[in-house]
């Protein structure tokens, strides 16, 4: 069940359009119908309020202007585990202190 905080793609006519975040979900005079604010999340950053029924709400394919639209509930994907470790990966080690050289911007300035 979607709800607030939930990232959704927003198919437009059968095709991924967008991700968008749930902002908000509050009731509409209307049964069973709620107002849904989306941050679509794209540049630049817009919100939108939709006058949707639950099951839009939950994935079941709606019109708008005529057009199929459908919001899908996205969950991250798991963790990938690696059976033979079970330690994190090291970080590379930083260089000797003989192996860097500095680079002064200021003498870069004046040339």
């Amino acid at each position: 069940m979607t709800t607030v905080n939930d990232i959704v793609l927003i198919h437009f006519e059968g095709a991924p359009m967008s991700f968008a975040r749930v902002e908000d979900i509050s009731a509409d005079i209307k049964r069973d119908w709620y107002h849904v604010r989306l941050l679509l999340l794209q540049v630049p950053l817009q919100t939108v309020t939709w006058i949707l029924r639950d099951v839009y709400i939950n994935g079941e394919p709606f019109t708008m202007d005529g057009k199929q639209m459908r919001l899908e509930r996205i969950e991250a994907p798991p963790e990938p585990v690696d059976a033979g470790d079970s330690a994190p990966e090291e970080a590379p080690k930083p260089s000797a202190p003989g192996d860097a050289k500095v680079i002064s911007f200021r003498d870069l300035k004046k040339k």
